[in-house]
């Protein structure tokens, strides 16, 4: 049984759980099972009966919407700020995309009936869970947009600064492949936009680690999609947005 949803030093591991009232965490505390998402593992597929949600700490997990001839692309990324099979409390019980985990880590996974009963209250749970799916709609949009009408470099400062809002610290650990695969484009497309980032002193890149130097010019490079979903989040569920301050230049 889970205790807590925070550390012993206070610090927040899933911002959609921490925002719920004490006696909705009690509710849903005993459920919780903490387990661990490895790089790369398929959470569910398309059409597939979704059992359990799953509430990001330190991870990172992607939905894509996956074509008949194979071929995906990111439509949303969810992190320590939400949950991952919200369509499961919303009435749908199958999964219309792929959930894939683009950043390990660990995640709280609770079973889908306990979840359904606690919005069945039609109380805070719900109220909040409805302004999160309109925050998901407009990142898939958002999404959308971007990838049919900006170039790769500008998709990839979006891509690279929602997923660090949903971790702490600048760094990502993920390699050119996977993100290849997340924006569904050439794997040579993100080396060269990677590399101008890099030659440009934004991010320095090693093994499969992205880390961040100057996020403030990253956003300034990024295309206004960013801007769209961040500002659509903190208007709708603003509980769930945590505080990022700019690093200084060179950092």
């Amino acid at each position: 049984m889970i205790q807590s949803i925070r550390s012993s030093q206070g610090e927040v591991h899933n911002r959609l759980l921490a925002s719920l009232s004490t006696d909705i965490q009690n509710r849903l505390l005993p459920y919780l099972e903490l387990i661990v998402l490895p790089l790369g593992k398929v959470i569910y597929e398309p059409g597939e009966t979704l059992r359990h949600v799953y509430f990001p700490i330190d991870s990172i997990v992607s939905l894509l919407y996956v074509m008949e001839n194979g071929a995906s692309g990111e439509i949303a990324v969810v992190g320590n700020d939400g949950i991952v099979g919200f369509f499961l409390v919303i009435g749908g019980d199958r999964a219309p995309s792929r959930a894939v985990v683009q950043a390990a880590g660990a995640a709280y996974r609770l079973p889908g009936p306990r979840i359904k009963e606690e919005f069945n209250r039609h109380g805070e749970l719900m109220a909040l869970m409805l302004r999160y799916t309109q925050a998901m709609i407009t990142q898939m949009a958002q999404t959308a947009v971007c990838n049919r009408h900006h170039p790769i470099d500008q998709q990839l400062c979006r891509w690279l600064l929602l997923s660090l809002d949903r971790v702490s610290g600048n760094e990502l650990k993920m390699t050119q492949e996977l993100i290849a695969n997340m924006l569904g484009v050439r794997r040579e497309g993100v080396t060269e936009a990677a590399g101008k980032l890099r030659k440009a002193g934004v991010i320095e890149y090693n093994r499969g680690r992205i880390r961040v130097l100057d996020r403030a010019r990253l956003e300034e490079l990024s295309c206004e999609c960013y801007q769209v979903v961040k500002k659509e989040s903190e208007r709708l569920v603003p509980e769930l947005v945590a505080p990022r301050p700019c690093p200084p230049r060179g950092f």
